[in-house]
């Protein structure tokens, strides 16, 4: 039982995380209609933002701040001087435009850092366990994504439908040309909602550089889990994004788990441990397609 806990939270931390990049990729996916391969990139510079900052300031929330301001600054840029150009091209051209992206930002990081991974120290602050019901302790740092997750999704509801460019971003969600022909600067507009997603996307890589190791490529892995994220939960919905970056994380990690024992009891061990793991490692694909059977169009169809 408690072991079961332990993996129903370390499933809701990797949701949060997913959600934080996933969120990011809603906006840009699904009100500007943009293919962005590269999303996964910004996650892993701003891991390696943090890694470093953290190293010379000795300051994990310093190092945070720096991979946020970074990610807004290159969010700008990029959108700026690429995607600008890719929003009437066709999907074609926005793939290969960010897939180059990914070569870029790759390459970079190796020639700055190194091609050794990185590790973050866990903040002194956040580095003790809490007590889970009065039972086994969980380490606070992953319970600080969480509650952090379900802020940054409180502070996007109230953004999106209470503030005047959340009702903005609505109406070019729907129709930007009657949006523009109303007066308001769409350019502005469209940069602004992809910086916001490159911040969030550096926040996740920062966040998760403490827990996992932060190394080149990192961001492609977490990239394909952040599109599966958004085609179950609905594009464009980050109410969707949310509820289903929770069950694929919570899907993964108990997979991960508990199907490799569950085969090893009637199959050999070895036997076991390689038929549960392939299942685990393909468990949110058929997730999806299930869902996507009597859901096409995902959970939700709206933000």
């Amino acid at each position: 039982m408690i072991l079961l806990l332990e993996q129903l939270f370390n499933g809701l931390q990797l949701g949060v995380t997913l959600f934080l990049l996933a969120s990011g990729l809603t906006l840009v996916f699904g009100i500007m209609g943009l293919i962005n391969l590269s999303h996964g990139s910004l996650y892993m510079v701003g891991a390696y933002i943090t890694a470093t900052v953290t190293q010379y300031s000795g300051s994990f929330f310093i190092g945070l701040c720096a991979a946020i301001v970074t990610a807004a600054i290159l969010g700008v840029i990029i959108e700026y001087l690429i995607m600008r150009h890719l929003y009437h091209r066709d999907h074609l051209y926005q793939v290969l435009a960010t897939f180059g992206l990914i070569l870029f930002f790759n390459e970079s990081v190796q020639m700055i850092w190194g091609s050794q991974p990185l590790y973050i120290n866990i903040p002194p602050s956040l580095d003790f366990t809490v007590k889970l019901f009065g039972q086994a302790g969980y380490p606070a740092y992953r319970l600080a994504i969480i509650a952090l997750g379900i802020f940054i999704l409180l502070i996007l509801y109230l953004f999106i439908f209470y503030s005047k460019i959340g009702m903005l971003t609505r109406a070019g969600s729907s129709n930007r040309e009657m949006v523009q022909a109303l007066g308001v600067n769409i350019n502005k507009l469209y940069t602004g909602i992809f910086a916001f997603g490159a911040v969030l996307s550096a926040l996740a890589g920062g966040l998760a550089g403490p827990i996992y190791a932060v190394e080149i490529g990192m961001g492609e892995s977490v990239l394909i889990l952040a599109f599966v994220v958004i085609v179950i939960g609905g594009i464009g919905s980050i109410k969707g994004s949310f509820i289903s970056a929770l069950v694929i994380g919570i899907v993964d990690t108990l997979g991960r788990a508990y199907l490799p024992q569950f085969f090893k009891t009637f199959m050999s061990a070895s036997d076991g441990a390689a038929v549960g793991g392939s299942l685990a490692s393909i468990a949110i694909y058929l997730l999806m397609a299930v869902i996507l059977v009597f859901k096409p169009k995902g959970l939700f169809t709206r933000l």
